[in-house]
């Protein structure tokens, strides 16, 4: 069996203001989340259930997705907010 380690990557370990988000969210392959419970954010690398606590916070297109998901040590990101 996989393990969650398989579907996404923890990047960052701080708090964001989590108030009047949704209660949960089912991410897809590419999803940017916040796991609010941990402060966690979590890159999904397939599509996963939906969670209680998680919030959407954007999507990472496929390239770079690729790019991080083949990283086999550890590495930091830079992530830049687009707003339309």
């Amino acid at each position: 069996s996989r393990g969650l380690g398989d579907v996404y990557k923890r990047q960052l370990n701080d708090s964001l203001n989590t108030e009047g988000e949704p209660d949960g969210f089912q991410p897809a392959k590419g999803d940017l989340c916040l796991y609010a419970p941990w402060g966690n954010l979590r890159v999904f690398y397939q599509d996963f259930r939906y969670s209680e606590q998680l919030i959407s916070l954007g999507h990472i297109e496929d390239g770079a997705l690729n790019e991080m998901a083949g990283m086999d040590e550890d590495f930091s990101v830079v992530i830049d907010c687009e707003t339309k």
